[in-house]
């Protein structure tokens, strides 16, 4: 059996940030975009009291694992999960390939998966969770 999806959820009273730990890449996006609210050496280690809505969405529509997303009282989705139709790749220094926008991937095995915001591919070769990146590039200490 599958192992159980780790999710967390933390809230300024208007949004609560959802955390999903296994699908973070530690890329630290959010620690360096919002260092007041994302705090690794602190427990809990977001704090989203500590900054307003749209800061905290604009941070989470970053973040290229989808470890991070958002809802609010009214059930307003992610940006992400909302986007144009026009599909960006970025290249992210010693990590992932990042594709932003709506795709959808044909596996190995013929199964095909939508995939609505940013998503990360390895690059790196290590990840365990190909073709997505897991974060293995950190702890191989990829270069690329």
């Amino acid at each position: 059996m599958g192992e159980t999806e780790i999710v967390k959820e933390y809230s300024n009273g208007e949004l609560t940030v959802v955390w999903k730990p296994r699908k973070c890449i530690h890329s630290e996006i959010c620690v360096k975009t919002l260092p007041k609210v994302y705090r690794p050496e602190e427990k809990p280690w977001i704090q989203a009291e500590k900054a307003g809505t749209k800061e905290l969405m604009e941070q989470i529509d970053k973040c290229p694992s989808s470890a991070l997303s958002y809802y609010s009282k009214n059930n307003s989705k992610n940006h992400q999960e909302i986007m144009s139709e026009e599909t960006k790749v970025e290249v992210m220094t010693n990590g992932p390939l990042l594709v932003h926008g709506q795709l959808e991937v044909t596996g190995a095995d013929g199964q095909k998966e939508s995939k609505k915001r940013t998503t990360a591919f390895c690059r790196c070769g290590a990840s365990e969770n190909k073709p997505y990146c897991d974060g293995q590039h950190n702890k191989i200490g990829f270069e690329g």
